[in-house]
Parts: structure tokens; sequence; C-alpha cells
């Protein structure tokens, strides 16, 4: 699935393609959305934005269309008129007068009045995003001590969209990692020093990912890794998907475990259990 880094970064692309323009043609793969073709073709787009992993695509005629990529959804950005070529389902076609913004595969697509959003079941339960620019190291060490989140398991906690929205996967190993903890302790286990450094990190890594497409390791690493030739999968990130390869600080081999039935990778070195 998509994590914030890439759904923002999918949210900047569809609005250079397509906002301020008129749309010349809306037009849904889904049944249930038909009716609304009519009112928006012709309407003008007013701004996308990512809210965690969703998008909402705004409309001049007072409506805004929600947008989930869920685990398959994918966008892309082409001519007006010109379609890729995939075994994809077409769900969402917003096609301006030289560019079209086209949504495949994704089923939870609705179309918001302003009113709605506030209680979108989705949108409703987001924590402050990571890639807010608004939302500072303090306001992420006040969720940690919140007495909703403090007594939980990190590695549980970081893909909570309550917590913070727009972590998954990727980013909590990365997460994790970087502040040298282990996914088994609690917010409420940890020094002051530690919260200090696991907000930092939740805000450093999620925006670096944003900032370079997806590299989430040193970028100094990343560099010198680039120019021996080495395949961007290998440098990509510091743990993530590094599974019997060294740990970029101590050397020890990076494992994975399962944790809340997903994959999650770590350095029992650099992240030991609390004893």
């Amino acid at each position: 699935m998509p994590e914030g880094p890439e759904i923002h970064r999918a949210a900047d692309e569809i609005a250079g393609a397509i906002v301020g323009e008129r749309a010349q043609i809306v037009q849904f793969g889904l049944e249930r959305l038909r009716p609304w073709e009519t009112e928006l073709t012709g309407a003008c787009i007013t701004g996308v934005e990512a809210h965690g992993k969703a998008i909402l695509t705004r409309f001049d005629v007072g409506v805004a269309v929600y947008s989930h990529n869920q685990l398959y959804g994918k966008w892309y950005i082409r001519k007006a008129g010109l379609y890729p070529k995939t075994g994809r389902s077409l769900r969402m076609e917003i096609r301006g007068p030289q560019k079209s913004a086209l949504l495949y595969s994704a089923s939870e697509i609705e179309i918001l009045r302003p009113e709605d959003e506030s209680s979108h079941a989705y949108l409703a339960k987001l924590g402050p995003d990571a890639l807010d620019f608004a939302v500072e190291e303090a306001d992420i060490v006040a969720r940690l001590g919140d007495p909703r989140f403090r007594g939980r398991a990190l590695g549980g906690l970081l893909l909570d969209q309550g917590f913070v929205s727009g972590l998954g996967n990727y980013l909590r190993s990365e997460i994790l990692w970087w502040a040298g903890l282990h996914p088994g302790w609690r917010p409420k286990e940890l020094t002051d020093v530690e919260r200090a450094q696991l907000a930092h990190w939740i805000l450093d890594v999620t925006r670096q990912s944003y900032e370079t497409g997806g590299l989430t390791d040193c970028l100094q690493r990343v560099a010198a890794a680039k120019a021996q030739g080495v395949p961007r999968r290998l440098y990509r990130h510091a743990a993530f998907a590094r599974d019997g390869r060294g740990c970029p600080e101590c050397g020890r081999t990076i494992e994975k475990i399962e944790v809340g039935s997903r994959r999650l990778y770590l350095c029992k070195e650099c992240q030991p259990v609390r004893v």
C-alpha cells in the first residue's frame, strides 16, 4: 500500500496537471458514482490535497472527490485522451484541456460535501499528518504522552493513522531503526530523550522519503552506493527489506519478524529488547 510520501507526491503531480483547469470529462468506473459525471464535467478543479493516505480532489461546484488507493490503487498522469497500457480497471478519469488524471484499481471513492468531511469515517479519525510541515516534534511528543497511545507497543502504534497519519509499513521499520527502538517498547517506558528522538525520526524519515521519492537511508550512504552502481532496491532503506544483510551501523544481520501480521525489519543489536 502506498504510504504518506507516495500519496503526497501523487497529489502534487495531480495538482500540477489539472488544478485551475476546467474538467473536459469526468468519468467513474463505479456505477454508484456515475450520476455525478454530468455535474463535475465542466467544473473547475480548485485543489488536490493529501490527507494521510487519502486524496481530496476539489471542484468549484462545492464538492470533493475522496479517494483512497488501498492496496492496489494507482494514479497515472497522461496527455489528455491517452491511457496507460495496463491490465488495471479504470475507476476515475478527470480530463483537463492538456492532461488527464487517471485512477486505476481503487474502489474507495466517494463524493463529499464540505460538511461531510469532519464526520467521514477515515478523515475524522486521522492524527496529525507527518507531512504537514506545521506539525512539529513537540506535537508528536505530546501524542506519545496521550493516554490513548502511551501504553501501546510501538510496532502497532506506528501503523495507527489516528496516532500520526501517513505512516505505513516501510516507514515503521525505518523510524524504529533510526530511533534505536524495539517494536515491543511502549511510549510510557521510554525516557524523555527517547520520546524526543522518536518524534524527531517520525517526522524526519517521513519527510525525507517525500522529498527524495522514497529514500530513507542516510543520503551520504545512498550517494556512495549509487556511485558504486548498487541497485536502488539495495540502498533505498536502512533496515526495511534488508533481512540477511548487515546493519549499516553495527554490521549485525538485519532480521525480519512479523508484528501485527505485517513484516518488520530490525537490528537486534541497535534495537534491543527492553530488559
